[in-house]
């Protein structure tokens, strides 16, 4: 099968690449390099079956292109990274927003699956836990700039599921929560690649706010398995599914741990909100899945805890020094 990942040069765009062409598919990854980078894809150049555009998905004749040839499209393109939403609100709202609805009207043409990667973050302030899939969406006023993220890719998600129930296309949404593995980048205010990335240069650890918010990290590999799964499986057209581990760890916990793992001496700090990254700027305090639905349907359960993640992102850290 063929096989179109937007973001394709990215983190789990890279992965996903891998995980593809192992099964002796055909892959086309189009990524214009925003957050993405080369480096990912690199050692798949050579693959016979795989191909790379850098390129935008706003060039529209090329993705009208590449969407007719391909069966199954992975759209994992997007402004992503808390500091980027902070900095470039404009271009995180337009790139998610606009970015998804040509995919999905070039895919209408020929009702192709879609696959739509959101994410977490669109339950917002919500504070039932664990977040189920139809539980509502929580999110804070839109003076606060923070809130642009999760609502933009909430409008990808609507879109989404009214191309399925109006027009027949096949789409599944997969929300995913703190998917970490190796090569990530720490540079857009991924947590854990961050904690690793300071601790190898040796510290200090800077936590944002005091460090209690929690989380669960999803690896990599059980991610991208939950993805290839899902478009197999016709049951998932038209439903929105939470993907990562449902395994929760403080931040502040997390420090310690990667300090404790490359050198105990290391400094932890805490850096107040607003100093991180602006005034008046709000934080999930726990945000913990409800996985109910995706093992239901597949049978889907993470296999590695946090810390066995954090072995693996600080032995290929340490492979990069």
């Amino acid at each position: 099968m063929h096989y179109l990942l937007t973001g394709g040069a990215g983190f789990i765009g890279s992965h996903l690449s891998e995980a593809l062409l192992a099964e002796g598919h055909h892959v086309h990854a189009l990524d214009d390099l925003s957050t993405g980078s080369v480096r990912n894809i690199e050692a798949l150049k050579g693959h016979a079956g795989f191909r790379y555009t850098i390129d935008t998905v706003f060039n529209e004749p090329l993705l009208a292109e590449l969407v007719d040839g391909a069966d199954v499209v992975f759209h994992l393109a997007a402004a992503v990274g808390v500091f980027q939403i902070v900095e470039s609100p404009v271009r995180t709202i337009e790139t998610n927003i606009g970015g998804t609805k040509l995919v999905l009207k070039h895919a209408e043409k020929k009702k192709k699956l879609v696959l739509i990667a959101s994410t977490s973050e669109v339950y917002g302030k919500a504070n039932k836990i664990p977040f189920s899939e139809d539980d509502d969406c929580v999110l804070g006023p839109s003076s606060r700039g923070r809130w642009s993220y999760a609502c933009s890719k909430l409008i990808d998600e609507f879109l989404a599921l009214s191309y399925w129930k109006e027009k027949k296309v096949p789409t599944i949404i997969a929300r995913l929560f703190n998917t970490v593995g190796p090569r990530q980048t720490g540079r857009y205010g991924m947590v854990l690649p961050r904690f690793v990335q300071q601790a190898l240069a040796g510290g200090p650890i800077t936590v944002f706010g005091d460090g209690k918010q929690s989380r669960c990290f999803g690896y990599v590999g059980d991610v991208v398995r939950a993805l290839l799964q899902l478009t197999r499986e016709p049951r998932a057209y038209g439903q929105v599914f939470n993907v990562g581990s449902d395994r929760e760890i403080a931040i502040d916990d997390l420090a310690r741990m990667i300090r404790d793992k490359v050198d105990p001496k290391i400094p932890i700090r805490y850096i107040p909100y607003d100093q991180a990254y602006e005034s008046g700027f709000e934080d999930m305090r726990r945000r913990v899945p409800d996985l109910s639905r995706v093992k239901a349907l597949l049978g889907y359960r993470p296999t590695l805890g946090t810390e066995e993640i954090v072995d693996r992102v600080i032995e290929y850290g340490r492979s990069r020094e």
